[in-house]
């Protein structure tokens, strides 16, 4: 009998991993990473734990070790496959043995070995990384611990990691979390995602703190810290001693230099906005993207942000420009074939589409969708602009970045990443391969003002002509390490590393100049810097140094790494093979191997392998995203919508039951054996919403059956079962009526599975209801009577019906009103948004100004005197109605302003509104 006792699975098998450990020091803008992972074997045999985890996407990780009792194994780093025969090695002569390596699909997921771990015995595995802190919109700067792993989609055929999951609240280990601050400037403040111990000062300058993680922390999310400095963003240089066991001239035996570098752009020119360019919106429309964008009871999904994102984008861009939209899942779409000039018929004919997105696209096949969208021409004078959204699911990173790189002189790239879980190692690096930039959405953020900060971006005047010029003292010589940069943006860091090679002067120093032009005007920005080496760095540059090397490289083709003859294939993994083994650093074609050969003696018995789980949210096991692929190698179907123990389902005995789609049934992933109404040759599916209908199912083919929807109707059904929903029923009828997704059923007397019910949806304004749920809540189902009218119908099932769609937020009923021009239009729908009548509106409209002008006038008052916390989201296409009223239709506006503010309430100055 198999020894239970301890943490165990979801599948009641036991978890050796009892504890994770983390200790973050941040110094400056750079953080290093040490974790701590307690194993403990409480069962009867030898242990082989097998644990698959995110990291972030850009970290160089630099050490790993074991201790076993007294003993210490540090790891050393070697090629993948030859560090995977040592580990098989080992264990098949009964010793031990500890694996660390990176996927081979993409950087930000990492898999830990531990192997033949006896009975009774406890290990602890040690792993550091260091890691550059990127900067916010608000100027903090940003570090996060990946704790959530979701499911990566994988294209049908296509290989990938093996990985175990569990609901966030099921995991069998807890996680401590612990942060030092220190900076040569003030520590201001930090925030976090998750509950956290008051900050504390260990100095009166105020310029190192601690901060650690309150107790209890659910792995429902990432652990995410903001730091703030005061003057934050200087430009620096840190020059870092070389390692002393290092051969000099080498990248590990010679200094270097790491400069950041904040570009300081003239006011004048960034006032001035692009008015061309051509606007590719990228949308992932797959299964998870219709998951909740945080736990919050009534948050909105992540596709409707999306959807009220895209209202604001195509407000926001100027006249004169051209759009499109593509959405992908298992396929892809597109509104228009081929990219138009923006005007207002073709600003609504978007719209009207994207109020009808929904994530009903299936997997997360993003490559077909690029590939499209490269192949169509470029439109002369109008520069591509691509922005991706998505939840960043996907299992072929390298292969999609790759193909951004390859395209990176034609456009630029900026790129979202939605909830929790989202690969950073994709989203990162489409950002930096395109030439744009990276924003990660999660927890409580909304997703605008950060968008808008990527148009702004995207608007202003592209830098051209960036050179980097270094002055140095005689005999030093510098080689620079990292890629040549591309890309400037006002505020945001760019980072160059360097080695340094010579001998220089005592207090010698050096300085380096960029120079650039922006919109025709010639700048440049100059930093001096001391020769030094800083004291107490350690190699934490040399790492970062050598991880930006190693990226760089496994990132271009083979034939690109050859210097003249012909291709090598094993060119490139040469190089990098080298360079990561002589750094330490790991790379994608090696790994970390340490195996305990101390002790002498052989571990007895047959070795149980056991696959620690990783934390997945519950909403993101509602939601779906993977389906119809693969995740980390193995086939899924749609994610769990309704998990209840099944034997015999829902509604089957009942002659007069009826299941009713209330606004959308996603899927529910139990295995089937005959589908729905399969027995009923008078089944009918009615759909009372928007989606499609089926009668008359005799000739379904109705093994396979997965009616897909294309509004809001029903989605597939793939559950496996013994016997199905309606299945003995010949009056079974189906009814979507259109207002919460969910099932809810009528004659439920056979059910008898009320108490465990977890039937989830996802619409707006309602929570998930889990397992074991301790209320019992009403549901009903609105049924035409003979003369048309709606009645209610109480069923005895745990759900709720509320409205079908939630008031809209105030801000975006007033956006959506605006014309492709700037202005809008004097009507009952803006008084409404202004929250006047129509007669308010129109009776203190000044007798000498026109209608539009009048209603652009009281649009921008409300916005500014309303919706200032806001700002961010409606400053341009409040820029774009400003300018629209410098044309010659606003010859009062100074009247029209005073009398706004009357009718209103506000006191917004006309200079404020920048007319």
């Amino acid at each position: 009998m198999e020894n239970c006792c301890g943490l165990l699975t979801s599948k009641q098998e036991p978890v050796p991993l009892k504890s994770v450990e983390v200790e973050l020091e941040v110094r400056d803008h750079v953080a290093t990473v040490v974790s701590t992972l307690n194993y403990e074997n409480k069962e009867d045999k030898p242990l082989e734990a097998v644990f698959v985890f995110p990291m972030p996407g850009d970290a160089a990780v630099c050490h790993f070790s074991a201790t076993i009792g007294q003993t210490q194994i540090v790891a050393e780093v070697k090629e993948k496959q030859k560090a995977r025969e040592e580990y098989d090695d080992a264990l098949s002569s009964g010793q031990q043995a500890f694996l660390l390596e990176e996927s081979d699909q993409s950087p930000d997921i990492f898999s830990l070995s531990v192997g033949s771990l006896p009975p009774g015995e406890s290990a602890s595995i040690r792993l550091e990384y260091v890691t550059e802190l990127a900067v916010q919109a608000d100027e903090g700067l940003r570090f996060v611990l990946p704790a959530v792993l979701n499911p990566r989609y994988h294209p049908q055929g296509s290989e990938g990691v093996q990985v175990t999951s569990v609901p966030a609240s099921l995991v069998p280990y807890s996680l401590s979390f612990s942060a030092r601050v220190s900076s040569p400037r003030p520590v201001s403040k930090v925030e976090s995602n998750c509950p956290m111990d008051p900050l504390k000062y260990l100095n009166t300058e105020q310029s190192q703190a601690t901060v650690k993680l309150a107790a209890g922390h659910k792995f429902d999310k990432d652990v995410e810290l903001l730091i703030y400095y005061k003057d934050a963003h200087q430009p620096t240089a840190v020059v870092e001693a070389g390692q002393t066991s290092a051969k000099p001239g080498t990248l590990m035996g010679d200094p270097l230099v790491m400069l950041s570098l904040y570009p300081e752009f003239p006011q004048a020119v960034m006032s001035s906005l692009a008015s061309c360019g051509e606007f590719v919106f990228l949308l992932d429309r797959s299964g998870s993207m219709g998951v909740p964008m945080n736990n919050n009871e009534g948050s909105q999904t992540r596709i409707g942000s999306a959807r009220d994102t895209l209202l604001l984008l195509l407000k926001s861009i100027p006249m004169g420009c051209y759009f499109n939209i593509y959405s992908f899942g298992s396929s892809y779409e597109h509104i228009f074939p081929k990219s138009v000039e923006y005007s207002e018929k073709t600003m609504e004919e978007a719209l009207k589409k994207v109020e009808g997105m929904e994530d009903d696209l299936g997997g997360t096949e993003i490559l077909e969708a690029l590939k499209h969208i490269y192949s169509q021409a470029c439109i002369p004078n109008q520069p591509r602009q691509l922005f991706v959204f998505t939840d960043g699911e996907v299992g072929n990173t390298k292969e999609v970045i790759n193909l951004v790189k390859k395209n990176s002189a034609s456009h630029r790239c900026f790129s979202f990443g939605i909830g929790e879980g989202a690969s950073s190692a994709l989203i990162n690096g489409l950002a930096k391969e395109g030439g744009g930039h990276a924003q990660f959405i999660t927890g409580i953020d909304r997703m605008q003002p950060k968008v808008m900060q990527s148009l702004r971006f995207a608007l202003q005047p592209a830098v051209v002509d960036i050179s980097v010029k270094w002055d140095l003292p005689k005999g030093v010589s510098v080689s620079v390490l990292s890629p040549p940069i591309t890309t400037l943006f006002q505020g945001q860091r760019s980072l160059i590393y360097a080695q340094l090679t010579g001998q220089s002067p005592k207090a010698a120093e050096g300085s380096v100049t960029v120079k650039y032009s922006l919109a025709g005007h010639p700048s440049q920005n100059k930093l001096h810097f001391n020769l030094k080496p800083a004291e107490d760095s350690g190699l934490t540059v040399h790492r970062l140094a050598a991880r930006t090397l190693i990226r760089s490289l496994e990132m271009v083709e083979d034939e690109e790494v050859v210097e003249g003859g012909e291709p090598d294939e094993g060119v490139k993994k040469k190089k990098v093979v080298e360079l990561s083994v002589q750094s330490g650093v790991s790379s994608a074609f090696t790994a970390f191997i340490a195996v305990n050969k101390g002790s002498g003696e052989t571990i007895q018995g047959p070795l149980v392998r056991r696959n620690v789980p990783t934390p997945m949210p519950m909403m993101a096991m509602c939601g779906g995203g993977a389906s119809g692929g693969r995740m980390m190698g193995r086939p899924i179907p749609r994610m769990v919508s309704c998990s209840m123990p099944m034997r015999r389902t829902v509604m089957e005995a009942s002659p007069s039951a009826q299941m009713v789609n209330v606004g959308g049934m996603k899927s529910c992933s139990m295995p089937k054996r005959r589908t729905v109404m399969e027995a009923s040759p008078s089944a009918q599916m009615v759909n009372v919403g928007e989606a499609q209908s089926c009668k008359s199912m005799e000739s379904c083919g109705r093994r396979n059956c997965s009616m897909s929807k294309k509004s809001k109707g029903m989605v597939s059904c793939s559950m496996p079962m013994r016997r199905t929903v309606m299945e003995a029923s010949p009056s079974a009828q189906m009814v979507n009526v259109g207002v919460i997704e969910a099932q809810s059923c009528k004659s439920m007397e056979s059910c008898g599975r009320r108490k465990n019910c977890s039937m989830s949806k996802k619409s707006k304004g309602m929570k998930t209801l889990l397992t074991a749920m301790r209320r019992t809540v009403s549901s009903c189902v609105r049924r035409p009577t003979s003369k048309g009218v709606v009645q209610r119908e109480s069923l005895n099932c745990s759900l709720d019906i509320e409205p079908q769609q939630p008031p809209r937020d105030p801000l975006l009923q007033l956006v959506s009103l605006q014309k492709a021009s700037g202005c809008w239009e004097l009507d009952p729908a803006l008084a409404a948004a202004v929250g006047k009548t129509s007669e308010e509106v129109e009776n203190t409209k000044p007798a000498s100004e026109n209608k539009e002008v009048w209603a652009t006038i009281l649009a921008l008052i409300w916005l500014h005197g309303f919706k200032m916390d806001a700002q961010k989201e409606w400053e341009l296409l409040a820029m774009k109605a400003v300018s629209w009223l410098r044309a010659p239709n606003a010859p009062c506006v100074a009247e029209c302003v005073e009398a706004g503010n009357t009718l209103l309430g506000c006191k917004v100055q006309k200079d404020a509104l920048g007319i």
